[in-house]
């Protein structure tokens, strides 16, 4: 590997807007971004991105305003995030799978002054639905619990009357002159926040971690580099862009590199399958259940995927054989695991090319160069190699806090900058991080981080549910989903089937329970805590109550 000064991205390029600039320069020419029959140049996607620049300093966003992008991968995604951050914005890229409630939170949570949304997007108008949950709140206009949110631009050619669609947007900065974007981009640190990055905690609270220019261009040098990205490449990138490793690892790996990008905004094996044969992808990052479903697909032998050459994985355990798997019946040379959150700009460990399959599947790798990671006790000491403990991170890549809320940052970073993870994990003798548990109670659904205290606090709306709590068990498709312990209000006949169906219409559908079981109460300590372990280990039959469980709901 290279010298850390070669690789350092932050220093080459100071910011996200000068990255774009650079990439234009160097790979005009060549494909960046494959959109279905859009296919646009590096210089195309260069000029696109301007133009969206200018608009927002049309519409007078300044440096510093936070810019929401709500919606799937898309080219308009990429174009309308990059031209705000040129803009000297910072991004909050919002979860497509929230409801608008969730979606709302975010925006009023940031002061979001503009927000580009999708128009219809798997059968549901998020429109209608924003609209929905802004009404529920005070104020005045079309979204009177949105006072900030200034502008919605809806990402297609149509938009209500009191909405802008986006060619309107893009057409209010034809007066902004090119010079002007350019000093607004070349004004912006290094230490300038890029982008916040929503993820929750046990408070079920969602807490938006700023991460600055710097720590996303220095970390994702690193990442391509470890990885092995290459200008060839082809990218596909089905992780979402609202999610630190679709936006980073994807968008701004590829810009660094000079890769193409080839956005899918729906998992569907045929289409992947069809869309790497098509485009001839090299690279496919993802969750362990998306290579595994490729490999089991039975259309599979009709698609030439000989292309692929590099795989990244990790949010959840690889089994061996899927690894070897990987390399054998897909003749994929490289396949690597990773470790990350996104408190550390999505990245902590990494394994590194050349590593034996068992240590791919096994661990997450070793550290960054420039990180420090510490698995420590109880008692905040170091574990001796083997010993499970808190993961303990340190390095350029920490988050400068939570947006606007120093009483979590303190409790996440210590004074010297040691990042509480959450996670429990053991550190080999080498160096290479396994993480056995979560001490936040987080489970992952489909590479989906699912938070119980965030889910406990949606079922509790319910005007039935007098208590409940949420634990993970293991699903064979999902990797793991929820099971929620619920307490129904007296002379409640609330059944599983109807809890399931409430939880789909109110919380994005990896957060949804996929078993219910009915108790008489919660097993609790003194303390009055949930005793959650009791629940993981069926403490709870001797209070189930009959006709209470619904298992095996799929997404």
């Amino acid at each position: 590997m290279r010298g850390d000064l070669e690789l350092r991205a932050d220093l080459k390029y100071g910011s996200i807007p000068r990255l774009v600039r650079a990439a234009v320069e160097r790979h005009g020419p060549r494909e960046a971004v494959i959109d279905g029959r859009i296919r646009l140049s590096y210089a195309e996607l260069g000029a696109r991105v301007e133009r969206a620049a200018a608009a927002c300093i049309a519409s007078g966003v300044a440096a510093g305003d936070r810019v929401a992008v709500w919606a799937p991968n898309t080219a308009d995604w990429i174009v309308s995030a990059l031209g705000a951050v040129t803009a000297g914005a910072v991004l909050v890229p919002v979860n497509t799978r929230f409801k608008g409630a969730e979606a709302a939170y975010v925006l009023r949570r940031t002061r979001a002054k503009i927000l580009f949304i999708t128009g219809t997007f798997l059968g549901t108008s998020y429109v209608a639905s924003l609209r929905r949950a802004a009404h529920e709140g005070e104020g005045r206009g079309p979204l009177p619990g949105l006072e900030h949110l200034q502008r919605v631009v809806v990402l297609s050619d149509d938009a209500p009357a009191d909405f802008t669609t986006w060619k309107e947007f893009l057409a209010e900065g034809a007066d902004v002159p090119a010079d002007a974007v350019r000093a607004r981009a070349d004004a912006l640190p290094p230490d300038a926040p890029s982008d916040i990055l929503f993820t929750s905690g046990t408070t079920g609270h969602p807490k938006g971690a700023v991460i600055t220019h710097a720590q996303t261009l220095r970390a994702y040098g690193v990442w391509s580099e470890l990885a092995g990205l290459r200008a060839s490449d082809r990218y596909l990138i089905i992780n979402p862009f609202f999610h630190t490793f679709g936006y980073k690892a994807g968008i701004i790996a590829c810009l660094l590199r000079g890769a193409t990008m080839v956005p899918q905004s729906v998992f569907s094996v045929p289409a992947a399958l069809a869309r790497i044969a098509a485009e001839r992808i090299s690279v496919l990052p993802g969750p362990p259940t998306l290579h595994q479903q490729l490999l089991d697909h039975p259309a599979r032998d009709r698609h030439d995927l000989s292309a692929l050459r590099l795989v990244v994985t990790g949010a959840a355990v690889v089994p061996l054989e899927l690894v070897e798997r990987l390399r054998g019946e897909l003749k994929v040379s490289t396949v690597l695991t990773a470790y990350g959150l996104s408190e550390s700009s999505g990245i902590v460990t990494m394994c590194r090319r050349g590593d034996p399959p068992e240590a791919v599947a096994a661990t997450s790798g070793r550290a960054l160069p420039g990180t420090e990671v510490r698995v420590v006790g109880p008692d905040g000491r170091p574990a001796a190699p083997g010993t499970p403990g808190e993961v303990l991170v340190r390095g350029y890549h920490v988050m400068s806090g939570y947006f606007e809320d120093p009483a979590a940052t303190a409790r996440a970073v210590t004074p010297d900058g040691w990042l509480h993870t959450g996670d429990v994990g053991v550190l080999d003798a080498d160096g290479n991080l396994r993480i056995t548990d979560r001490i936040k109670d987080m489970f992952i659904v489909g590479g989906f981080n699912a938070y119980p205290a965030e889910i406990e606090q949606l079922l509790g709306r319910h005007p039935e549910i007098a208590d409940v709590a949420v634990v993970g068990i293991p699903d064979p498709r999902l990797g793991e989903v929820g099971k929620a312990y619920a307490v129904r209000r007296p002379r409640s006949s609330l059944s599983a089937d109807d809890l399931i169906a409430w939880s789909r219409r109110e919380m994005a559908n990896y957060k949804v329970p996929r078993e219910v079981e009915f108790v008489a109460e919660l097993p609790r300590n003194a303390a009055g805590k949930v005793l959650k372990g009791r629940l993981r280990e069926g403490g709870s039959r001797p209070g189930a109550q009959p006709g209470g469980s619904r298992p095996g709901v799929q997404s």
